[in-house]
């Protein structure tokens, strides 16, 4: 019995630890880290960033020696001569070279200290690309978080708009029971409701539309149970005058990274035209070889045996006769071992090469005119990117200011027609305003509401912004 008490305590346990976990609501900084962790493209300009890496450190890597080893093996057939040997052969012969070749550049204009610096500023614009496309992303899901806000805000005002039309459906059901109140003043009232119904079915859908787009931008496999939070957000009372826009844009320079990114840009461009002039320069290089090999065309010679036969006489001087011999030598004729050919063979050399430039087809002069004209084109760009920041700072300050004002016209409309609302509910409870000046009033104050809200978000949205360039996190 006690074993199923803890048994049935663990099931029940288990169950609220997935309950509370799939109830857990994302922030909107949640939101952003997810994105920026798991967005493909993000991933996908790391990997350009990557290969750039792996380009400077090839181009570091390239300032050391080159090493190569190489190995031939060779059946020759007919008359040749023996590399080895020096002797004409006609029989077949087979050979082996061995070598090993080093060379290292000793100047060559520069090019491979340009290269290196070109790919290093190469590599430190991607990642100022990767942090770009991470703000830009990052203010896409604040759009679509305060969105979602707005949506849900507009449908608490939807939804209590019914509630307050409910009550009044059954107050005059009351009296048209009672017989004070025609049946054509309920019909219009029940027309109303059914109409602030449909308000809310729409509300609804806007609402799920805008789920719907944030979390596409995050890349969520499964969208249910997913809600975000809802911070306390308190709307500052600071005058958008006293911001100042050419300080919000010198601070921007420094930190916003398209800027850094057409900075880099534009020296590796500077590098570009370097190593395109370089190429005009002679090129010294230092080489070295070291080589042996082996052919069984070559023969160890020896004696194997000697001989002596009468090839004549001769008389002395006392007329003697005497025989002439001659000797006979057999000589053995032994590949010479493997071994003692590598040792025999051994060659090594130590040479400098200069490579002098006169004329290449002009290629070399066509390549410097157009580094040339990179190097214009990147500062146009740099040029573009401070001036297409001054615009966007102009255009963001200029929505903060027009939202500014139109939150706080929204905020005095909601609060006088809400005043001029509550008088004619009063004078229509009583029964001196018509249902039809009543609900012309109601809706004054529902669209004044939702101007109010929506020139809430917008105002937050874009003081956002302003903030964003002045290198302020984006956080509620």
């Amino acid at each position: 019995m006690q074993y199923k008490k803890k048994y049935c305590f663990f099931i029940i346990l288990f169950f609220f630890q997935l309950t509370a976990f799939s109830q857990e609501k994302w922030s909107l900084e949640k939101c952003i880290d997810y994105a920026i962790k798991n967005n493909i493209q993000l991933k996908q300009q790391k990997i350009t960033s990557d290969i750039y890496q792996n380009n400077g450190r090839q181009s570091a890597i390239s300032f050391l020696p080159s090493i190569n080893a190489n190995i031939n093996h060779n059946n020759n057939y007919g008359r040749k001569v023996d590399a080895f040997t020096n002797d004409f052969t006609n029989d077949k012969t087979k050979s082996d070279n061995f070598s090993l070749v080093s060379s290292i550049t000793l100047f060559n204009g520069f090019q491979n200290i340009n290269t290196y610096k070109q790919s290093h500023y190469n590599f430190l614009a991607s990642l100022q690309d990767i942090e770009k496309a991470k703000n830009d992303m990052s203010l896409n899901i604040a759009a679509s978080y305060l969105q979602i806000l707005f949506n849900e805000e507009l449908l608490i005002i939807a939804k209590n708009q019914v509630d307050v039309t409910k009550q009044q459906v059954e107050r005059l059901k009351l009296f048209f029971n009672e017989g004070s109140v025609a049946q054509d003043k309920l019909l219009e009232i029940e027309s109303q409701l059914a109409s602030e119904e449909y308000q809310v079915v729409n509300s609804e859908n806007q609402l799920n539309m805008s789920y719907l787009t944030l979390i596409q931008l995050l890349d969520l496999d499964s969208i249910e149970n997913f809600k975000i939070e809802h911070p306390e957000i308190s709307i500052s009372n600071e005058n958008i005058l006293n911001l100042n826009v050419t300080q919000i844009y010198h601070e921007a320079l420094n930190k916003l990274p398209q800027i850094k990114s057409s900075e880099f840009k534009l020296k590796s461009s500077e590098k570009g035209l370097a190593i395109a002039k370089g190429a005009r320069y002679p090129t010294l290089t230092l080489n070295g070889s070291f080589g042996t090999g082996y052919s069984d065309a070559k023969k160890d010679i020896s004696i194997s045996s000697y001989g002596s036969y009468v090839t004549g006489y001769v008389d002395d001087i006392t007329g003697n006769r005497l025989n002439v011999y001659s000797n006979t030598i057999n000589y053995d004729y032994k590949t010479r071992s493997f071994e003692n050919q590598l040792n025999d063979n051994i060659s090594k050399s130590l040479y400098f090469s200069l490579n002098i430039p006169i004329f290449n087809g002009w290629q070399i002069s066509t390549n410097v005119s157009n580094a040339k004209l990179n190097l214009i084109n990147s500062q146009y760009n740099l040029e573009l990117s401070k001036k297409q920041l001054f615009k966007d700072i102009q255009q963001a300050y200029s929505d903060a200011y027009a939202a500014y004002n139109k939150y706080n016209a929204a905020n005095k409309s909601v609060f006088a027609i809400q005043q001029s609302f509550d008088f004619t509910q009063k004078k229509y409870d009583v029964g001196l305003v018509n249902y039809v000046d009543y609900n012309v009033a109601k809706n004054n104050l529902i669209k004044a509401k939702s101007d109010l809200l929506q020139a809430k978000y917008e105002y937050l949205f874009k003081i956002k912004i302003l903030d964003f360039y002045k290198g302020i996190p984006i956080k509620l």
